[in-house]
């Protein structure tokens, strides 16, 4: 799939129900990240650093909705989250985006072969995508 995501770029895709703070996050075949895996000897990074500069992430929420079919502001970026995952070819940036619809959208999801997930389905999921899933809940959940 040509992506329209810098390689040092990810998102995590989540769904927040309004009524009853169900989460479920969107779960690809290659993984949790959209819209590519990340590298098989990645690890989240404990420290962010604050001195770096990053693209304003709104461009690639743009681009996620035109990949999966949504309206334009169909996803929303959660601030409080970012974080850094280290690997062999350099640091890449994981930012979080919800669905602002009130419900998943599922076909959307099945399009690119992929699943809406509790998080505790996602046993058997690479060791770097289960801490940036266990810190998104934590903002999610806040």
């Amino acid at each position: 799939m040509n992506t329209p995501f810098p390689a040092n770029m990810r998102l995590i895709l989540a769904h927040k129900q309004k009524t009853s703070a169900r989460v479920r996050f969107l779960r690809f075949p290659h993984g949790l990240t959209a819209f590519q895996a990340l590298p098989a000897l990645a690890s989240v990074l404990e420290k962010v650093s604050s001195s770096r500069v990053e693209a304003h992430p709104a461009l690639y929420l743009r681009a996620a909705e035109s990949q999966l079919g949504l309206d334009a502001g169909g996803l929303a970026l959660e601030a409080e989250f970012s974080a850094s995952v280290d690997t062999p070819e350099g640091p890449i940036q994981v930012r979080l985006a919800t669905f602002t619809s009130i419900d998943p959208p599922f076909e959307a999801a099945a399009s690119l072969g992929g699943k809406f997930i509790a998080i505790t389905e996602a046993r058997g999921c690479a060791p770097a995508e289960l801490d940036l899933l266990r810190l998104a809940y934590t903002v999610l959940m806040g």
